[in-house]
């Protein structure tokens, strides 16, 4: 374990220095408690959790004191300086070792293993599975405030939460690998899946020459016994240190899914890393590109059914990509907030300014937005039913399109707020904005979600009448929701046009957006947003608002 510095030193460093003194430069904060110091959050989750209790108890799976738990841990001294040291200690391709016999590795930092094991402690990815109320709603606050942190970690994390709907598709495979994905122990020892207390999964579907069409996939899969060779190429493998990942090759009858383990009863499996992705943040997480090279696999569903199989993955892993930008969102709009409340300019705090207060007010609303159709999302994802099972599908997608884009923005206009310093590696905005795309892309890009999003509409009825009913279930509390719903019905009777696809996801998601906020936000942070966002009573930038609750919206992101 390397050597680390507290930030919170008992004896304070030096103010007073040969040429001057150091003044007017807020501290940096040592520790932040993620549940207790957003009531946003709290406010989100107790709604989902009241909404979904069945009897008098709103918390019968314990939720809210597991949430306070991680809340505490991941804004703790500890957390943060972990998170830190495994950006500056990335991964490290380990191909070979000494004597030339490959390795096919990849090294982390002590730091990076003392996160994961954060992670999986807190239930990460065992809370949504473990039979209790409630558990996606937890799972989702967690990936809310994990992203704030360290969002590298997140990426095997989401991955190993998200394989376990998928693993229904073979109830064999599933025994064997279920209790291992939902275990509350971090094993990251070299072993086959039955002989660990903890296990991972990773991702591996996309190829050079396809992208997100992944029908356009060339791996080749060939029978060998009760399982498969696998033989192709993988221009994007997440987390490649995972016992097992789910991937997709052409199979006598079609495109299939696999599950392909790391480690063999004494021996590796034969998947070659090739390089680790060079990216522009999620430093922390490698990515990289891999070879089977006639690897060992077990199909996971019927031949040709790979997509149908793998979906129920990227459906999970949606929900946390629609959570992770309202983190990062939540991590700027506090730190920009943090700054302003202790720094002076022209005989003024920075946050007392009107000016200032308007932009912190105007980023808090996508923030928050963001976090309530997560949250409500999430809730739909605990709910066993029909309609909620529907409402799931169309609603992350939308959730994560607009929460995304909104996120660049947000994460941008706070960096500004510090000025020069926000610039500066040694705040945590330089790692917020390299962040800010990531989700964007990941697991459909927007195009790609957009266009899902029409696809649901059209083959699935049931989808777009559960959305609609949620929708006009908030009619007659805000005048500006009221007129935004009518206009979009008035605009689209049916399905636009392909050519307006963004403009149609991006009106759909900002009234589900203000439909949760009415549900679960004061009607200061509901009744802004619907002005702002869906009547469009505004200017196109950050900031470029008149007429909201400042001092009511900007309370819930420190309050007292």
């Amino acid at each position: 374990m390397k050597d680390r510095t507290p930030m919170n030193n008992a004896v304070p460093p030096r103010s007073r220095l040969g040429t001057h003194e150091v003044e007017n430069q807020p501290a940096s904060p040592v520790s932040r408690d993620l549940w207790t110091g957003d009531v946003a959050l709290r406010d989100a989750v107790s709604a989902a959790l009241v909404a979904g209790a069945e009897g008098t108890d709103p918390d019968p799976g314990g939720r809210i004191a597991a949430l306070a738990c991680a809340g505490a841990e991941y804004g703790a001294e500890d957390t943060r300086a972990d998170a830190a040291e495994a950006r500056r200690d990335p991964p490290r391709l380990l191909l070979f070792d000494r004597s030339g016999r490959r390795l096919d590795e990849v090294g982390f930092s002590s730091a990076y293993h003392r996160l994961m094991q954060l992670g999986v402690g807190q239930g990460y990815a065992a809370m949504p599975w473990d039979g209790a109320p409630g558990g996606h709603v937890a799972h989702a606050a967690l990936v809310y405030m994990q992203s704030q942190e360290e969002p590298g970690v997140a990426c095997p994390l989401t991955m190993t939460y998200a394989a376990v709907p998928a693993l229904d598709a073979d109830p064999d495979l599933s025994a064997i690998w279920r209790p291992g994905l939902t275990s509350r122990d971090y094993d990251p020892s070299r072993r086959p899946a039955a002989d660990k207390a903890g296990l991972t999964m990773g991702m591996a579907m996309t190829e050079k020459q396809g992208g997100s069409d992944v029908r356009a996939n060339t791996t080749r899969a060939d029978r060998d016994g009760d399982h498969y060779r696998l033989t192709g190429h993988k221009w994007f493998c997440s987390a490649p240190m995972s016992d097992g990942f789910l991937t997709l090759a052409q199979a006598p009858d079609g495109l299939t899914c696999f599950l392909v383990p790391r480690w063999l009863e004494g021996e590796r499996n034969t998947i070659r890393l090739q390089r680790l992705k060079d990216k522009l943040g999620n430093v922390a997480n490698a990515s990289s590109e891999i070879e089977y090279d006639r690897a060992l696999a077990y199909r996971l569903g019927d031949e040709g059914a790979g997509v149908r199989t793998i979906i129920e993955m990227v459906h999970h892993t949606r929900l946390d990509t629609a959570m992770a930008p309202a983190g990062l969102m939540r991590a700027a709009v506090a730190e920009a907030h943090a700054w302003t409340s202790r720094r002076t300019a022209f005989q003024r705090h920075l946050i007392d300014q009107p000016l200032m207060r308007s932009v912190l007010a105007d980023l808090a609303l996508d923030a928050e937005g963001a976090l309530a159709a997560g949250i409500y999302v999430a809730r739909s994802f605990d709910a066993g039913d029909a309609d909620s099972r529907a409402f799931a599908r169309i609603g992350v997608a939308l959730a994560k399109y607009l929460s995304n884009k909104r996120c660049i923005a947000v994460t941008a206009e706070a960096m500004e707020v510090l000025g020069g310093m926000g610039y500066v590696e040694d705040t945590p905005m330089p790692m917020l904005y390299r962040e800010a795309p990531l989700n964007g892309i990941w697991e459909g890009s927007g195009n790609v979600i957009c266009l899902d999003i029409l696809r649901t509409l059209a083959r699935d009825r049931m989808a777009g009448e559960a959305l609609q009913a949620r929708l006009q279930s908030a009619r007659g509390t805000l005048p500006e929701y009221d007129t935004a719903l009518q206009a979009h019905l008035s605009r689209w009777p049916g399905l636009p046009e392909e050519a307006e696809a963004r403009w149609f996801a991006e009106s759909l998601a900002g009234l589900l957006t203000g439909m949760a906020l009415i549900e679960t936000a004061p009607e200061a942070v509901a009744a802004g947003y619907a002005r702002t966002r869906l009547k469009g009573d505004r200017g196109s930038l950050p900031g470029a608002v008149t007429g909201t609750d400042t001092e009511a919206i900007l309370s819930r992101i420190a309050p007292a």
